[in-house]
């Protein structure tokens, strides 16, 4: 095999973004998501609101702050999650999605829970926190690198190497 049969110059890129969003990681990662949305909706309307209830003062109040934080950062995920998923069966143009997802910012907030109030928090929630960052901070990383192929110029520009080749075989003839 030579090289000319190797490199096809005149091909698009393939876009990382439109096969992300349809592969196996990707439903995986949806999966995921969704799972980690029901669960903290289980956990704050059930067991959480009632450890809610016996917490000191100062701690309820952190409480309320950082599961509003934390609900806020999972409808963020839920909401990129769900243009992804449209974009993946054809149900939007990656087009659309991006102005959906001008609406609907993937933003950090800053928390400003100290360490020792956020250790009084109960363990379930602070586990949920810690999920949900996680999740949040990869999702982060995707849309990084989805904007960041869709920025890259759609035409693939000559392979200068390929050309040489090209100019050294019309001259000495096929190496064959």
């Amino acid at each position: 095999m030579n090289e000319p049969d190797v490199i096809q110059l005149g091909v698009d890129p393939v876009r990382f973004g439109q096969s992300f969003v349809g592969s196996d990681a990707f439903r995986a990662l949806f999966q995921e998501g969704m799972e980690l949305i029901e669960e903290t909706a289980a956990y704050l309307d059930g067991p959480g609101r009632e450890e809610s209830r016996h917490l000191e003062r100062q701690t309820s109040l952190v409480y309320a702050s950082e599961s509003m934080r934390l609900t806020t950062r999972l409808m963020q995920v839920a909401s990129w999650l769900l243009l992804q998923r449209a974009v993946a069966e054809g149900e939007i143009s990656p087009d659309q999605a991006q102005t959906e997802k001008n609406r609907v910012r993937l933003n950090s907030p800053d928390t400003k829970t100290s360490i020792e109030d956020y250790e009084a928090l109960p363990e379930r929630l602070r586990d949920l926190i810690g999920l949900a960052t996680r999740l949040h901070a990869r999702i982060l990383h995707l849309e990084r690198l989805i904007a960041e192929a869709g920025s890259a110029p759609q035409t693939a520009s000559a392979n200068p190497v390929a050309a040489q080749l090209g100019m050294l075989q019309k001259v000495f003839g096929s190496a064959e």
